[in-house]
């Protein structure tokens, strides 16, 4: 018996409410399926808003993780295509503007509540794992810039301090 993608879609709702997981549905694009929206708590980045997108015979899963860099491209980049070698079911990948996300997908007869738990865990781990690294090499100068215009107005630092290695002297 294959799986459908109604049963697919079900079961993922069922996996997400018993993991206490906010969602909310997606109804899809013009050419896109429908999915489900996750919002996975981080502490680094806050909440990584993840896609499963449930189709004919597969999941897609997608999650936005930072805008294209303003420098360092190359740094970046490298980073990236390091960390895919060690990524299960997700890969980073670039959108046509160059903004970063993450991507996999999984057969719908591969998808159990075990798997689903392990690839938005994955997920998780390395949006949570890698923001910061990504910030400071493809973000570097304008995170010096927002220290002196903090620090020079009063502002609160309270989002910097994992630049704290950043602030001027």
């Amino acid at each position: 018996m294959s799986a459908t993608p109604d049963a697919v879609a079900e079961l993922i709702e069922q996996t997400l409410h018993a993991s206490e997981l906010e969602f909310s549905h997606y109804q899809g694009g013009p050419t896109g399926y429908p999915g489900i929206v996750v919002a996975l708590p981080g502490e680094r980045r806050l909440t990584t808003n993840t896609l499963l997108s449930v189709g004919d015979h597969g999941v897609r899963i997608e999650a936005f993780v930072c805008r294209k860099p303003d420098e360092n491209f190359e740094g970046v980049y490298k980073h990236l295509l390091r960390r895919n070698r060690r990524l299960y079911g997700v890969a980073y990948t670039l959108d046509n503007v160059g903004d970063i996300y993450l991507v996999g997908r999984i057969s719908l007869e591969s998808v159990t509540a075990a798997e689903i738990d392990r690839i938005l865990g994955q997920v998780l781990e390395a949006v949570d794992f890698d923001f910061n690294v990504l910030l400071e090499l493809g973000f570097r100068t304008s995170i010096q810039k927002e220290w002196e215009w903090r620090l020079s107005r009063g502002e609160s630092l309270k989002n910097l301090k994992a630049f704290e290695h950043l602030r001027p002297e």
